[in-house]
């Protein structure tokens, strides 16, 4: 009877300790996934800031400027790519809005950025915009991969349509989660202007003509929780310009935004309270179950070992009673 015990513990000890290494390095890839169908938005604010008028071409400070971020998931779009990728896709589509302080937009930027749901690295396939111009990342954007390194990254910048370095600048411990703070500079750049222009009947083209150009210069930063790779807070030092042509009626330069932009307090107690809770379901799969499945396979290893030996032990011999007289000889 114990060998046979001892045999049903060492095949589930061989099951338990074969199952770890499945569900780390086969489930999890396949488990933790973004999902196609994800909305989420993102406010920011920047209070004191500078903002163009574009009815008089001066700048002026302003109580508070709003940026609002909105990411949605394309099913039907992820579906199209994937009969060609042959993996899991997300297809985001994103808008960036700015609002003044009388709740008028000042300008939006929209967004398609294609990627693998679980490695975040980006897929490149016909959509993939930046304010309808087509473009090529070469970096991650919005989000970071699952269990993230304390190395650097490369960030894709919408504004530039390029990407560079972000870098790793240490461990913090924010509202109870442990992240890691990364900082990108995006150094004074020419670039487009934005499609969407306050001002009705004044284009990208028609201000292209006056010669006036639009300049931008940014320092990014990101708190990033790194089990799940997701942002829970995020700030920039942004400035933009315009420069030179008969727009700006012999001025050199005219400040056309400048800010501190931080997320709301609001998004940022809804984004920790969400990470924390997929912060758990992603270590039961890296740690939590491999961790406990190696240690119940080695556990019941050892019943089966002790069963066995036990099994094995030699019976002890009867001896003889005591009381039984010797037998007397002839």
């Amino acid at each position: 009877m114990r060998r046979k015990a001892g045999l049903v513990l060492l095949a589930l000890a061989v099951f338990f300790a074969a199952l770890s290494p499945l569900v780390r390095w086969y489930a999890f890839p396949r488990l933790a996934k973004i999902p196609p169908n994800q909305y989420q938005d993102m406010v920011l604010e920047a209070k004191g800031a500078t903002l163009l008028d574009y009815g008089t071409m001066k700048a002026r400070k302003v109580s508070e400027v709003t940026i609002v971020q909105t990411l949605k998931g394309n099913v039907e779009a992820s579906r199209k790519v994937e009969r060609t990728a042959g993996r899991d896709v997300v297809v985001w589509d994103g808008l960036s809005y700015v609002r003044g302080p009388d709740g008028k937009t000042v300008s939006e930027i929209p967004e398609r950025y294609i990627f693998d749901a679980h490695s975040q690295e980006p897929v490149h396939a016909t959509g993939e915009m930046v304010d309808g111009d087509p473009v090529r990342r070469d970096g991650i954007e919005f989000k970071w991969p699952f269990l993230t390194e304390k190395r650097d990254y490369e960030y894709f910048d919408a504004q530039t349509r390029t990407t560079s370095p972000i870098h790793y600048q240490g461990t913090r411990n924010f509202r109870g989660l442990p992240v890691y703070l990364f900082e990108q500079t995006v150094p004074w750049t020419k670039v487009r202007f934005p499609k969407s222009l306050p001002v009705e009947g004044i284009t990208p083209e028609s201000v292209a003509k006056t010669g006036t150009t639009r300049w931008y210069t940014t320092v990014r930063k990101f708190l990033v929780e790194p089990v799940t790779g997701a942002p829970v807070y995020g700030e920039e030092i942004h400035k933009e310009e315009l420069r030179g042509g008969t727009l700006l009626g012999g001025r050199d330069r005219v400040t056309a935004f400048a800010g501190h932009v931080k997320m709301r307090e609001d998004y940022i107690a809804h984004t920790v309270s969400l990470v924390k809770h997929n912060r758990t379901v992603v270590l039961l799969l890296t740690s939590h179950l491999p961790w406990g499945f190696l240690s119940l396979g080695v556990l019941l290893l050892a019943l089966s070992l002790c069963l066995e030996a036990r099994g094995r032990r030699p019976e002890e011999p009867a001896r003889a009673d005591a009381s039984e007289p010797e037998p007397v000889g002839a």
